[in-house]
């Protein structure tokens, strides 16, 4: 680390929704309750959101990732689904179904729809998707952290996870559907044979990404997934370099528990780019940062134990651990024993 990681003064997190957040939620939970080592109060924590998951629908521009990350840590999400907004009501949905509007599959709740005609104004005034997260998070993160957590996209240029399956009824013998019809409608009960990330190749980084993993004592990849999340944040040009270029140790968080994911669609994406779904393998996906990669460490649950030679093989440092994020209080153990992991520096 450029300052021991004794003394963790600034960690970034490279995160996509759900379990990235709820992730982040725990780390916040340990850092200030002395749990974390290192950390503190006064710990500053940097998240990079994945925003390939965006889309546009009925005229507004939605960020599920992003807006997930953002009520999680403000405290306004819906904690049981883990997306939305507590105390939702539909009934705008209701009445857009009812004029046949498509899609139906897709629905947005009345206080949710709030931040996308606020973004949307926004991106129509002109303003970067950077500048209307920053205005956002000043409701939501500002009171709560007092300026201590700052959340990012990856980037402000449009990029757009499609998915292709199979359609035995198109010439090419499939089709290419967006991110969210494959995840909402589909409920990817369905092989995907590709991910195709539209506009990856020409985004850059939004403003602060690759000087928040430069300046960090602290780089983590949280159980987020590994291809559609963490990997299309990396994918955006220069931020992998930028991860491998870190003085600070990188360490991830398997989200990979036996041989499925623990929730979302981890199994499928990673079956799409010929990954096998194991807590080893998506660390061998990921890589030493000795050897090319991005990581110095690699957390795995106590279930995938026998993964950890395989993986001090592959020139990572490794541990299994309790992964299963049931609490605030589980949730910072394992974000202290990522620390810990890494805590000398990089490998």
């Amino acid at each position: 680390m450029p300052s021991s990681a004794s003394t963790l003064r600034r960690v970034t997190v490279l995160s996509g929704g759900v379990g990235g957040a709820r992730f982040v939620q725990g780390l916040l939970h340990g850092l200030r309750s002395g749990v974390v080592p290192g950390g503190s109060a006064a710990t500053e924590v940097t998240v990079v959101a994945n925003t390939a998951d965006d889309w546009w629908i009925h005229g507004l521009k939605v960020c599920p990732d992003l807006d997930t990350l953002m009520y999680t840590l403000g405290d306004g999400i819906d904690v049981e689904r883990g997306w939305g907004r507590r105390d939702e009501t539909w009934s705008a949905r209701t009445e857009l179904e009812a004029y046949g509007v498509e899609p139906t599959w897709f629905g947005l709740g009345d206080r949710d729809i709030a931040t996308h005609l606020v973004r949307t104004q926004m991106l129509e005034a002109g303003f970067a998707l950077s500048q209307v997260t920053e205005a956002l998070c000043r409701r939501w993160l500002a009171d709560v952290h007092g300026g201590l957590v700052r959340l990012l996209p990856m980037s402000d240029d449009r990029v757009e996870t499609h998915i292709a399956v199979a359609d035995p009824a198109s010439p090419s013998g499939r089709r290419v559907i967006h991110f969210q019809e494959y995840w909402v409608r589909l409920r990817a009960e369905v092989p995907a044979e590709a991910v195709l990330v539209v506009g990856q190749d020409a985004a850059t980084p939004a403003p602060g990404v690759l000087d928040a993993i430069a300046g960090a004592d602290l780089v983590v990849l949280p159980p987020s997934n590994p291809v559609v999340s963490v990997g299309t944040i990396l994918g955006v040009a220069g931020i992998r370099d930028a991860v491998r270029a870190t003085e600070a140790p990188v360490v991830g968080v398997s989200p990979i528990i036996g041989a499925s994911h623990v929730h979302g669609m981890a199994r499928q994406m990673l079956t799409s780019i010929g990954v096998e779904v194991s807590a080893g393998a998506v660390g061998e996906h990921y890589g030493a940062r000795s050897r090319g990669g991005v990581l110095d460490g690699w957390l795995v649950d106590t279930t995938d134990a026998a993964h950890v030679g395989r993986l001090e093989g592959a020139g990572l440092r490794a541990r299994a651990v309790p992964l299963l994020m049931t609490d605030h209080d589980a949730t910072a153990a394992m974000a202290a024993e990522a620390v810990a992991l890494v805590a000398d520096g990089p490998a």
